[in-house]
């Protein structure tokens, strides 16, 4: 298995909006597909994730308000990626660094 390639083995659909949408909304989508993060595109850029840890530490633990903070406001940005060649071996390592 960590031989193949991450294409291969994340195949699922992706779940994304934009910078703009309130935490609210995104919690939300996420509670009712039952996913721990979001992706957030700007056009189909990759800018962000918003993850359940960013709504725990940047949003509730600083007192923001989710129905109007924006996820540009509190995403991690510039999330690292990798290519779906790459084995998932390798993704699995530069995941743990």
């Amino acid at each position: 298995m960590f031989d193949m390639p991450v294409g291969r083995i994340m195949q699922c659909d992706v779940l994304a909006t934009g910078p703009g949408t309130v935490v609210a909304t995104a919690a939300n989508v996420m509670a009712a597909r039952n996913v721990g993060a979001i992706l957030v595109l700007e056009g189909d850029r990759l800018v962000g994730i918003f993850s359940e840890r960013d709504a725990l530490f940047r949003v509730l633990a600083r007192g923001l308000d989710p129905q109007t903070t924006r996820l540009d406001e509190v995403m991690t940005p510039a999330p690292h990626t990798v290519g779906p060649e790459l084995p998932f071996g390798s993704a699995l390592v530069l995941m743990q660094e």
